[in-house]
């Protein structure tokens, strides 16, 4: 395998086009490897000096005020997740979900499953009463502290 300039540019081509973070090609006598460092959520210098102003400018935006006042509608005490994984209504597809809307629950009572690192973990809901909003849908990831559901 002969490792030329215009080899490793279509390599780097591969990776830039479908996305990928890293490729590593070897034979017998010779390796190369391409790593691409994707893009994260870093703050420019001029908004960390601007603090606050900045943030206000992003609150302000129409998709998130919009954001907002849906949220202030929600009525009730939040459920939330307690780890980061991917989010069941009932114990398996063929069975009824775990609540739904509407459904009185009690403290102690499993309202779904997080499955994480391929454990599957019963989440116990630690309010009492009835079920006013379902805020995440079956095979959705959430994140640890995301509202799950809202319990009146």
């Amino acid at each position: 395998m002969k490792f030329d300039l215009e080899y490793l540019e279509k390599l780097a081509k591969i990776v830039r086009e479908n996305d990928l973070s890293e490729i590593t090609l070897e034979d017998d006598e010779r390796a190369v490897s391409l790593r691409r460092e994707k893009p994260s959520a870093i703050v420019s210098p001029m908004a960390q000096v601007m603090g606050a102003t900045a943030t206000s400018q992003v609150i302000s935006t129409p998709s998130v005020k919009q954001e907002t006042v849906k949220q202030s509608v929600h009525k009730g005490k939040p459920v939330t997740a307690p780890m980061v994984g991917t989010f069941y209504s009932s114990p398996s597809p063929d069975d009824a979900p775990f609540v739904k809307i509407g459904d009185n629950i009690s403290i102690g009572q499993v309202v779904c499953i997080i499955e994480a690192m391929k454990l599957m973990n019963e989440i116990e809901a630690d309010v009492s009463g009835k079920i006013t909003e379902i805020c995440v849908k079956n095979g959705d990831s959430v994140e640890f502290g995301q509202v799950l559901m809202y319990v009146e």
